[in-house]
């Protein structure tokens, strides 16, 4: 297996400014993600961003960091920037690790990449773990995936899916029994010819209601190979309250 692992950084963060140098245990977030994508099979690890603090943050730490122009509209965009500055070829596999994500495990990055290296017929693949909790079916912070027969997406939406009609028409206080509902797990593979397409494709209506960029493949036409892990990973970083918890898993494991 050969693939790349690229993390894509942006400064800006509403909820938690400059986040990828927020410090946990001594180094920037960051650099923590890229140490976990290291830990991986990768052949390569390269951090991407859009701001010289983090460049230089990656670069005092030994990792390969592109700085990539600031007007991307998601990560997956910054990515076929990246392939474009390492002239990749178009069958090279690329594992998007996104930064705030500093507890991530690499053998779920391994299978995702291992994953669309196995599946010819695919664009890209993802990962999902599957729902236990009618909380989280019904939150839209919760991604939810569901997949045809022979594992690729159908669909990806912040509702609740899939709609469970008679059950849920007599009580939605918990799952039925048998419902494959899953959550989605936004770590994405490529191959470097997809990517170098994805910026410009068309963004569709479905993208642009539900605010996932997952979506533009499908609406073109393109297949999503979905990954089901029988563990969800620890959550990533958005709030403050994230960063707290982080660094006290950090600290705790010495």
């Amino acid at each position: 297996m050969s693939f790349i692992a690229v993390v894509p950084a942006r400064l800006a963060s509403t909820r938690l400014p400059n986040k990828p140098l927020a410090d946990i245990c001594g180094k920037p977030m960051v650099v923590r993600t890229a140490e976990r994508a290291q830990a991986s099979e990768a052949r390569q690890v390269v951090i991407a961003t859009d701001a010289a603090s983090v460049q230089a943050a990656g670069q005092e730490h030994g990792f390969t960091t592109l700085l990539t122009r600031a007007d991307h509209a998601t990560g997956t965009d910054r990515l076929a920037e990246v392939v474009e500055q390492l002239n990749l070829p178009d069958d090279a596999v690329l594992v998007n690790v996104q930064g705030d994500e500093p507890l991530i495990d690499p053998q779920l990055i391994n299978a995702v990449a291992r994953l669309l290296e196995n599946d010819a017929s695919a664009a890209m693949a993802t990962c999902a773990s599957r729902i236990t909790d009618a909380a989280a079916l019904f939150n839209p912070n919760v991604v939810k995936v569901v997949c045809n027969a022979v594992g690729h997406a159908l669909y990806f939406s912040r509702a609740p899916l899939p709609w469970a009609r008679d059950a849920f028409a007599q009580s939605r206080e918990a799952l039925p029994s048998g419902l494959n509902a899953l959550h989605h797990i936004g770590l994405y593979a490529y191959r470097a010819g997809f990517l170098r397409q994805f910026s410009s494709l068309p963004m569709g209506p479905l993208e642009r209601w539900e605010s996932l960029e997952q979506l533009r493949a499908l609406e073109n036409g393109h297949a999503i190979a979905v990954h089901i892990t029988d563990t969800h990973p620890a959550a990533g970083v958005d709030t403050p309250d994230d960063l707290e918890r982080v660094r006290r898993q950090c600290a705790s494991q010495g």
